[in-house]
């Protein structure tokens, strides 16, 4: 699937850059295509129902286009910079929740016992567990950050991603009126670590998983 998907974009524009998954970072380009040609692979090999394809462009560092779709229904979610969020052909935007209680979140558990984060994860589950009205793992961090753009969750947050993860998801999310952060509310940098949620859950977030986070994933 990634062959195809490259293959198809150096035949449209030949001297752009690509960052994907399985191959990793290959050209010099202000533009770079960012791939993940399965994201939610192991829900794939199981035959769970929750994956999808996730690319955006970048253009001088700057996120311009995003596209998650879901082969299983069917949906295509697109982004583009001053444009705002789609879901097909129809505007989406981020719910209209303002707190943590009542919230639904999504989340993604580590996923190796020897993750040196693995307890600061949990300490975060834990507190926004109490927190909100629950919290859903589906096993596709593109299609949670989608589903946040969409809203139908309120907020999103993970450890350990890569930006071929949340790179498409980002822009939805800031088109569709959200907020993506980093664990400690920086601005996020397509860095491994992810909040995201309407204003207000997003804030809320935060707070709550402050006391949580250790001073080596600030910033990261």
């Amino acid at each position: 699937a990634e062959r195809d998907i490259i293959a198809f974009i150096h035949k449209h524009y030949p001297q752009h850059a690509i960052l994907a998954e399985e191959s990793g970072a290959a050209g010099e380009s202000d533009t770079v295509w960012i791939i993940d040609p399965l994201d939610g692979t192991t829900n794939f090999l199981h035959g769970f129902p929750v994956f999808a394809v996730s690319i955006a462009v970048q253009q001088r560092g700057r996120l311009e286009i995003g596209v998650i779709y879901d082969p299983m229904r069917q949906e295509i979610f697109s982004a583009a910079r001053g444009a705002g969020a789609h879901l097909d052909n129809r505007r989406i935007r981020v719910s209209k929740q303002r707190a943590l209680e009542g919230a639904l979140l999504a989340t993604g558990f580590p996923f190796r016992d020897n993750d040196p984060n693995i307890d600061h994860y949990f300490a975060m589950f834990r507190t926004l567990t109490t927190l909100t009205a629950g919290i859903r793992r589906p096993g596709a961090a593109a299609l949670d950050l989608a589903y946040v753009a969409a809203g139908r969750v309120d907020g999103f947050w993970e450890l350990g991603l890569k930006p071929w993860d949340t790179a498409a998801g980002t822009l939805l999310i800031q088109e569709a009126g959200g907020r993506v952060g980093m664990l400690d509310g920086t601005p996020y940098q397509l860095g491994p670590h992810i909040v995201a949620g309407t204003p207000k859950v997003y804030e809320a977030m935060i707070e709550a998983l402050a006391p949580h986070v250790p001073q080596e994933l600030r910033g990261v």
